[in-house]
């Protein structure tokens, strides 16, 4: 039998697994491992350092420079691409002829390059990207940084067709699913979120405290978090826990006094993981439905009761396993519900079915085998 090989292409070194992307991607080169497939690595460098831990499940790990001089702002071609263009990795992307996925639309900018036509290419869609930049530039204050994301937005929409040039495209979501069958037809498929569990493990009996945790230096992150405080967390008088990477300063400032908020910054995945565990309720809001949230996936396998509201859920399928509320006032009835409330054994099946059916990695894994072997 010929071997199955592999490239690749991570817009970020993706271990530690600590953020939305870079899970999706380690849990991806993890379970196509397992599969037996014989990967090539190819990653970007601009801020985290090179891991052992990749050598573990690629046969071959190559790390690359991204340039990202302000010169590239001014470029046609979207920044988060442009700013990934690298003659070394095209040149060992053409030292052989075997299928390569590239992670996002991040890191297609090879797809411009005619030497690669022919290939089998997969696009992983972690996102409609342009509306994920213009929902960005509407979270954010800062009016450089809004200006930035609503120009990367009108970039990534233009720049997008180059999905033609590829062999398929695996939508991480439903609803991003539907839209890309639109646009580009068969060749897009249904591929849910790579992640960390392997099956459920919530605890049992009450947790301590209600949480949110999340990338906080996100600007959609920051909206959502700043939303709860004014909204929901500041008449509360349960403990509640705020967790994640890089706050800011504004939140800070704004839970300083109150002594029911406790803020846990940049927590190991380890201390993440008993946050969670250790919770009674999440309370997870979103405003941008592209995608799927894995901090979503993580409170549906190891957490208590989930609140959430209609955008974060749009399209995934998970809206029986949480409870929705697009209100404040009705949030905070059902934490005064929840707090108490034991999540029952039906409940527990009920995920357990769900998501071992729809977020297995191994057969998500599968999917993109069947692809490649089959195009």
């Amino acid at each position: 039998m010929t071997e199955k090989r592999i490239h690749i292409v991570s817009f970020d070194i993706p271990y530690p697994a600590n953020y939305g992307g870079v899970i999706d991607v380690f849990y991806k080169l993890k379970s196509l491992h397992k599969l037996g497939w014989k990967i090539h690595l190819h990653c970007f460098v601009y801020g985290r350092q090179p891991s052992a831990m990749l050598n573990s499940f690629c046969e071959r790990v190559s790390y690359y420079h991204r340039d990202i001089s302000k010169s590239k702002l001014f470029l046609k071609i979207p920044y988060i691409v442009c700013s990934r263009n690298n003659k070394l990795l095209i040149e060992a992307l053409l030292e052989d002829n075997d299928p390569i996925i590239f992670e996002g639309l991040h890191t297609t900018y090879g797809l411009l390059d005619d030497r690669l036509q022919g290939r089998k290419v997969i696009v992983r869609a972690h996102n409609i990207e342009h509306e994920y930049y213009r929902n960005l530039g509407l979270s954010e204050n800062n009016l450089f940084k809004r200006y930035y994301f609503n120009n990367e937005a009108t970039k990534l929409e233009t720049y997008e067709p180059i999905l033609n040039l590829t062999s398929g495209i695996a939508s991480i979501s439903r609803a991003d699913q539907e839209y890309f069958n639109k646009k580009y037809g068969d060749k897009s498929f249904y591929v849910s979120a790579f992640h960390p569990y392997d099956k459920l493990s919530i605890p049992d009996g009450l947790g301590k405290y209600i949480l949110y945790h999340a990338n906080l230096s996100v600007s959609e992150n920051h909206k959502a978090v700043m939303y709860l405080i004014k909204n929901v967390f500041n008449s509360l008088k349960m403990p509640v826990k705020i967790a994640g990477y890089h706050p800011k300063s504004e939140l800070r400032l704004a839970i300083k006094g109150n002594s029911t908020i406790e803020l846990i910054e940049n927590p190991s995945n380890e201390k993440m993981d008993q946050l969670i565990k250790e919770a009674q309720i999440h309370v997870l809001p979103s405003f941008q439905s592209t995608g799927i949230k894995l901090k979503l996936l993580a409170a549906l396998f190891s957490g208590r009761h989930v609140i959430t509201n209609s955008t974060m859920i749009a399209g995934t399928g998970l809206d029986t396993l949480c409870e929705i509320a697009d209100d404040p006032i009705i949030i905070k009835e059902m934490i005064e519900k929840l707090f108490d409330a034991p999540l029952s054994l039906i409940e527990k099946n009920k995920r357990a079915a769900f998501l071992n059916e729809e977020f297995s990695n191994l057969e998500n894994a599968k999917k993109i085998e069947k692809f490649l072997l089959d195009f």
